[in-house]
């Protein structure tokens, strides 16, 4: 009865974490069943192996081999892998867990609260990244910030040149800026499209 109460409180976590916060705020659904799949099994494997005296070292080295195969099969971005470590663990603790200890259950609420956070849209919303190419060679790092705030119209927070080519007069950037806060202008409404004449018959 324990273990089955374990269970349906990592279906719960899983599914408000997939569904409730990344399905609604990436829209992604190869990702969804990635995550689901991964949590349901290993948590059937935890569950499996809960009774045996090296169920703590098998479930964490599951954890170690199931964490290469699926990051060297295909590129995710860094907030994927966190929600994907995210499923892992909660399969872990729901399966390691003989009955529902308060420590267990606080743990998985604490992931899924910390993802909800971490990830909410609000977060540090005006960071933004990017790697583009200038049509221009800039080795001189004064000038190259001036040009990329030019570009952008915000404020440039770092800039790692990841290339100059001379030949070709670019420049490859990774670059960390500010995005400015556009605030809509109160009364403001977007023109009506001009009535179309009738034609005449």
């Amino acid at each position: 009865m324990p273990t089955l109460i374990m269970i349906a409180t990592d279906i719960v976590a899983i599914t408000v974490l997939t569904l409730g916060i990344y399905f609604t705020r990436h829209r992604r659904r190869d990702l969804v069943v990635a995550f689901v799949g991964v949590n349901v099994g290993v948590l059937a494997v935890t569950v499996m192996l809960a009774g045996s005296a090296v169920a703590v070292g098998l479930g964490l080295g599951l954890f170690g081999v199931l964490s290469i195969i699926r990051l060297r099969s295909s590129e995710i971005s860094q907030r994927e892998v966190a929600y994907y470590f995210a499923s892992l663990a909660l399969g872990l603790i729901a399966g390691l867990a003989t009955t529902l200890t308060p420590l267990a259950f606080a743990l998985m609420t604490l992931i899924v609260t910390a993802m909800y956070v971490a990830d909410h849209p609000r977060l540090l919303s005006r960071s933004r990244h990017t790697t583009m190419t200038v049509d221009r060679a800039i080795p001189d790092e004064t000038e190259l910030y001036a040009h990329l705030e030019q570009l952008l119209g915000a404020h440039v927070t770092q800039v790692t040149v990841q290339q100059i080519d001379l030949v070709n007069d670019t420049t490859l950037v990774d670059v960390r800026y500010q995005a400015s806060v556009r605030t809509p202008t109160p009364g403001l409404r977007t023109p009506a499209r001009a009535a179309q004449p009738e034609l005449s018959r």
